[in-house]
């Protein structure tokens, strides 16, 4: 059973940087294809961006692409979002998840991450 603690959110300025943090316990995080979805109120939950188990292979959503930026460190089991000249539009609630079989075929698919974590709320003022 994987545990994933988000942590990083918050309040801030339209054109400011965040960085969302994703922490994982209780598994081999590393064997784990990774991803940050967000839901924003009345929205349904969408990929933001996704992550080979090696970290070879990195995909987003068209809207955050050019400015965020998802990385992994499997011996610190924590998966980053950088998250530049964010946009009142970015508000929402991220989740990470985890998926054991992951690959580039699926990496983008919400019902294919069996593990999510608890979200982390990033509020962008215009």
């Amino acid at each position: 059973q994987v545990q994933l603690i988000e942590s990083g959110g918050g309040l801030v300025q339209a054109g400011d940087s965040l960085r969302l943090s994703c922490a994982a316990s209780g598994g081999t995080f590393r064997s784990y294809a990774m991803a940050w979805f967000r839901q924003a109120p009345g929205k349904e939950r969408e990929f933001v961006a996704g992550i080979t188990w090696s970290g070879s292979s990195t995909y987003y959503a068209d809207s955050v692409k050019g400015r965020f930026t998802l990385s992994r460190d499997n011996t610190k089991n924590t998966m980053y979002l950088q998250m530049n000249t964010l946009k009142p539009e970015d508000t929402a609630v991220y989740y990470c998840a985890a998926d054991k079989y992951g690959n580039s075929a699926t990496v983008r698919k919400r019902d294919e991450y069996e593990y999510w974590g608890q979200g982390t709320q990033v509020t962008v003022s215009s």
